[in-house]
């Protein structure tokens, strides 16, 4: 299979435009220290601006009002826009939002399109993923959380863990036991609960980066679901089905966050370069420094390691699909998340205490790295599953296949017309 990552001039330009709007008019809003509503309302215009361009939801199609880029293209823009938290919902493409629209324009009915999905695509309301519980680690096969069906209704009871936007959103999306008995695989289903509706509570958590749950984009929960009731039609899919809406959602989306990572490692990067050139200890500059050099060189070679990577796996899925790139899209998570965390630890090195001062943002990118060796499954789970994966392409051998003496006498019964030909000249 051949390799063209190549993009069209026009698109260079729409990434310009990305570019100037982030500097411009996104990355001011960090210094105000904004909350939610109060940022929601700030970037109403902007958001109008980005449909006008054309880029609002474009990981969507065309038949949910997006633009139908490949991802490819959308790597490319989620680069751009993940030098900020604050730059995803600009575009209408923040997380837990595009997974869910994503999964909705998977397996929504016409009635849920027009109740739930409209809204959401129209940046309208925002939306919860409750899938995580608090002691099953990265199984999900030991998830508690029921729904149990009488008559025309679901009951559901649980507790969800580390919901993203649950008490801000206007539905969660719950992942809930529906059939015990069935095999873990097959009795699990997804159903859109109402946030308003009766029995859900909900308590806050403070985050490493954000100890006091104020963030302008993402806050957390841990929500209780105690006896909460919807319709039988809010079943989202087919039921038992949850397993593989959820791998549908997941995949992608992990391209996007990895892209937004190396946003956020490449302006970490750049202050660090910028503070080299401008600081000197000792009769001469950070940037003389052979240490200083080696912290360079590193970061910019993991950058774009990992932006090849991440680009490659984005153009893969767009030939043959995200089910069949499931090594790649693990590979991109660990090593992507450890490539931010390693730029970022050596720009704040180089920045000295100001570097751990909240007078740069080095310290709060910080904190958030950390999360992205745990959220959309551990490091630990995506590298044993790219090995597992990559082992089953091998087969045991006896003797191993570069053995020297055994090919070495498979070349002399391969070539022994060449050495008897040599031997009687």
């Amino acid at each position: 299979m051949t390799w063209d990552f190549s993009t069209e001039p026009e698109w260079e330009q729409e990434l310009d435009w990305m570019r100037d709007l982030m500097r411009e008019e996104v990355l001011p809003l960090e210094s105000l220290g904004l909350d939610h509503q109060t940022f929601m309302k700030a970037i109403r215009p902007l958001q109008e601006r980005v449909k006008a361009r054309g880029l609002w939801a474009a990981h969507l199609g065309p038949e949910l009002g997006g633009a139908g880029f490949g991802q490819v293209k959308l790597a490319l823009m989620h680069e751009v826009l993940g030098a900020s938290e604050l730059g995803p919902p600009v575009f209408g493409n923040q997380a837990p939002d595009s997974g869910n629209i994503e999964l909705m324009a998977i397996a929504a009915n016409e009635e849920q399109r027009e109740r739930w999905l409209a809204p959401l695509l129209g940046g309208e309301v925002l939306s919860a993923f409750s899938m995580t519980e608090l002691g099953t680690g990265s199984d999900p096969r030991q998830f508690k959380t029921r729904a149990v069906r009488e008559g025309d209704e679901w009951v559901i009871d649980g507790t969800k863990w580390f919901v993203s936007n649950a008490d801000r959103s206007a539905f969660h999306i719950v992942m809930c036991v529906t059939d015990p008995d069935a095999d873990p695989y097959r009795g699990q289903s997804m159903i859109i609960v109402p946030t308003d509706a009766p029995g859900i509570e909900m308590r806050k958590l403070g985050i490493l980066n954000d100890p006091h749950h104020v963030g302008p984009v993402h806050d957390h929960c841990e929500v209780n679901y105690r006896g909460v009731r919807v319709p039988a039609g809010n079943l989202l899919g087919e039921q038992g089905g949850a397993f593989t809406l959820a791998q549908k959602r997941l995949g992608p989306g992990r391209i996007h966050h990895c892209m937004r990572w190396l946003g956020v490692a490449r302006r970490a990067f750049d202050a660090m370069c910028e503070r080299a050139v401008s600081m000197s200890v000792h009769g001469s500059l950070l940037a003389e420094k052979e240490f200083i050099q080696d912290f360079i060189a590193l970061s910019a070679a993991e950058i774009a390691a990992a932006r090849l990577l991440t680009i490659n796996t984005a153009w893969k899925i767009d030939q043959v699909g995200a089910s069949n790139c499931r090594v790649e899209i693990s590979m991109i998570k660990y090593h992507g998340a450890k490539v931010l965390h390693n730029v970022l630890d050596r720009s704040i090195q180089v920045h000295g205490s100001l570097g751990l001062s909240t007078d740069m943002p080095l310290q709060e990118m910080y904190a958030y790295s950390r999360s992205a060796r745990m959220y959309d499954g551990p490091d630990e789970v995506h590298k044993a599953t790219a090995a597992r994966l990559i082992a089953r392409q091998y087969a045991p051998r006896e003797v191993p296949t570069d053995h020297i003496p055994t090919r070495r006498a498979a070349a002399l019964e391969k070539y022994r017309d060449l050495f008897d030909l040599v031997s009687a000249q």
